[in-house]
């Protein structure tokens, strides 16, 4: 009995053993299969896609620097209010106000300055040339970048700021000051205002005018945290966006996904660097205008003028007056106009998209792949993904 059970066991051995020498390898996916699973878009599909992707961005660029450029005027005038009653901490306040704007003084009291801040960004990115240029400062870092060359880097940033501190001071005048009684200022007033300050001549005689040596400081640090709280916010949502793509499924090329994260990253980088530093920009806004002379629109009611007559020593002395005499939300005066102002860049974003996918749904060769059987080289987090 024994020799049987033995017998049967090696018999079991030998068949299995010839069942895996015999086994058939599975076969593994071709990248080849793949690709060819999508049938490439036409010329004309490809033109109009591309179009209708740069008209997305387009879009957006008019929501971020046109369409919300009444809401930046409100939002400052707010914030340099210091005697205010009315702090406009949400957008339905602001509504009576920009009708009382527009009876009195036209459809030109919310739209001041909006040139010369195009003016500075220019000055800006000049001065960042320059000294690109002419030292060893990288204008330009990659995300291979030492950490030494994101110091220089930063370094750089905060000397273009430093140095065009004058300008940002004369566009904020531009933007906060009524239009009653008043000229309107040219396109390139800001740079003329902006000399003069530095030099001292024609500006107004009073002790209480803030010298541009000490406004270099806080204006480098404010505009230094902005680019910083912005690049880290962008990376961090197209990282999130591109590794949540690369997770699904893929479903055909679209540019959707393509432009989707950048303008995402966009959007939300700049509403958080304006949401954390509100309080150091009401600061920096107030410092630029006092001593100017400045009379802006009354923003408890958007009927007549208040002049602006403030005696702050410095930053410091700015935040402690602010504290106790306004208290902690005098900080965000006017933040319901920067709350309004994302509101409608939403809004903007949204319709370009409805209107780009229902352009573009029928234009996108459709394939379904899954994720575990896509090439390893097609996926790049730098680059946009095909879903």
């Amino acid at each position: 009995m024994g020799t049987q059970v033995m017998g049967d066991h090696h018999s079991t051995m030998e068949e299995k053993r010839n069942v895996f020498q015999n086994r058939q390898p599975i076969p593994e996916p071709s990248p080849v299969n793949y690709y060819a699973a999508a049938q490439p878009p036409s010329p004309r599909q490809t033109d109009i896609v591309r179009f209708t992707g740069m008209a997305v961005g387009i879009s957006s660029l008019f929501a971020e620097k046109l369409l919300s450029h009444p809401c930046i005027v409100l939002r400052r005038q707010c914030q340099v209010h210091y005697n205010a009653k009315s702090y406009h901490l949400t957008p339905f306040t602001l509504f009576q106000i920009i009708v009382n704007l527009q009876q009195k003084q036209g459809s030109s009291a919310l739209w001041k300055g909006v040139g010369s801040m195009f003016v500075v960004k220019g000055l800006l990115l000049g001065t960042e040339t320059i000294i690109d240029e002419t030292t060893w400062l990288p204008k330009e870092i990659s995300a291979h970048s030492s950490l030494k060359k994101y110091v220089e880097h930063l370094l750089l940033k905060g000397i273009s700021f430093a140095v065009n501190t004058p300008f940002y001071a004369a566009v904020l005048i531009e933007t906060v000051q009524s239009d009653i009684g008043g000229d309107k200022p040219g396109l390139f007033d800001c740079v003329k205002e902006g000399v003069t300050r530095v030099v001292g001549i024609g500006m107004p005689q009073t002790t209480r005018l803030l010298p541009i040596y000490k406004l270099m400081l806080p204006t480098a640090t404010y505009w230094l945290l902005d680019y910083i709280t912005t690049s880290i916010a962008q990376y961090t949502v197209m990282s999130a966006v591109r590794s949540e793509q690369q997770d699904q499924e893929m479903d055909g090329v679209s540019v959707y996904q393509t432009c989707f994260p950048e303008l995402l990253a966009q959007y939300t980088g700049g509403l958080l660097s304006n949401a954390l530093l509100f309080p150091l920009e009401t600061v920096l806004h107030r410092l630029y205008l006092q001593g100017t002379r400045t009379i802006i629109d009354n923003t408890d009611n958007g009927l007549g003028v208040i002049p602006i007559n403030t005696k702050y020593e410095g930053v410091i002395d700015c935040f402690k007056s602010i504290f106790f005499e306004e208290g902690v939300f005098g900080f965000y005066k006017g933040v319901g106009a920067l709350i309004l102002q994302y509101a409608l860049h939403a809004l903007i974003l949204k319709g370009a998209f409805f209107l780009f996918n229902t352009f573009t749904k029928d234009m996108t060769p459709q394939r379904k792949v899954p994720a575990s059987q896509t090439p390893a080289e097609d996926f790049n987090p730098f680059q946009p993904r095909y879903n």
